[in-house]
């Protein structure tokens, strides 16, 4: 599909349209550089917006919406249930609790933010089963109009479709040049799934790599453009994050060329060079 702007949207599964980029927030601050960085993504034309409760800045960019002057109905809002909150009356509280400090009425979408959290690893799939049909009830209710896993590996995933009456619309996986992640992604695609990218800089690392400035300098765009133009032409949905006002312009300037085959491969080739995706399974938290 031919995608020219940041109001492009794709189509999940359950026919929601969500923009083709969105703008991240981890490790934004809370208060006014979360409350300022939001402000100025929206006046950039960003309408994809994407926090977590772990975040601890949901406050902040609920303010930050409203004050914007922009239709609620226009902004696509996704957060996250944290790793505390796993359990069916746990998700209920926790949905309730991040629609409050966001002050919205609903989520547009609503991500189970790890499958395995440290204090779940005797039962973790049971306590994603849970978690999974609170959420289902809240998507019925319709107090999120899409839900959806993150870091989720093929194992946990084929797990929970055993329990799970509604599939997944999205899994928010650390995605770029670096981890592409070739087997989850599969079986997303496989599913229907849409495939977000976190991370899609390397947090940050991206940006010192060799290869890919060179390439930048042929299309005379940043590193981080050409990323994000990666990213797109993966059929994936790119987060980039930044507190920048200049920085949160240029990462949503990514429809005025497009990289040729050859660059995707060479990009494709890149595994390594900015860090890889944290073992759901080993974390500690």
């Amino acid at each position: 599909m031919a995608i020219s702007s940041l109001t492009d949207t794709y189509t999940l599964s359950n026919g929601v349209k969500i923009p083709v980029v969105g703008f991240g927030t981890w490790q934004t601050p809370d208060g006014d550089v979360a409350y300022q960085s939001t402000i100025d993504a929206l006046a950039a034309g960003y309408r994809h917006i994407d926090t977590a409760a772990a975040y601890g800045n949901e406050e902040s960019i609920g303010r930050a919406m409203k004050d914007s002057g922009i239709a609620r109905e226009e902004i696509f809002v996704t957060s996250k249930l944290w790793n505390d909150m796993h359990g069916y009356e746990s998700a209920k509280q926790a949905l309730d609790d991040t629609l409050k400090r966001l002050d919205l009425d609903y989520l547009d979408l609503y991500l189970i933010h790890w499958p395995n959290p440290k204090a779940n690893r005797d039962n973790w799939a049971e306590a994603n089963a849970e978690t999974w049909r609170a959420m289902e009830e809240a998507y019925e209710a319709g107090k999120v109009r899409a839900i959806g896993i993150s870091n989720f590996q093929v194992h946990h995933f084929e797990e929970l479709l055993k329990t799970a009456k509604v599939t997944p619309m999205v899994n928010q996986l650390f995605v770029n040049p670096s981890d592409m992640e070739d087997e989850i992604v599969a079986f997303n695609n496989e599913h229907n799934v849409l495939t977000e990218a976190y991370s899609p800089l390397g947090t940050g690392k991206m940006l010192t790599v060799a290869a890919i400035q060179e390439i930048a300098d042929k299309y005379n765009k940043s590193v981080a453009q050409i990323a994000l133009r990666w990213s797109l032409q993966h059929g994936f949905l790119p987060l980039p994050k930044s507190t920048h006002k200049e920085r949160i312009i240029e990462n949503g300037q990514l429809f005025d060329f497009e990289l040729t085959a050859d660059d995707m491969a060479a990009l494709d080739k890149l595994e390594g060079v900015a860090g890889s995706h944290n073992d759901a399974d080993k974390t500690n938290f």
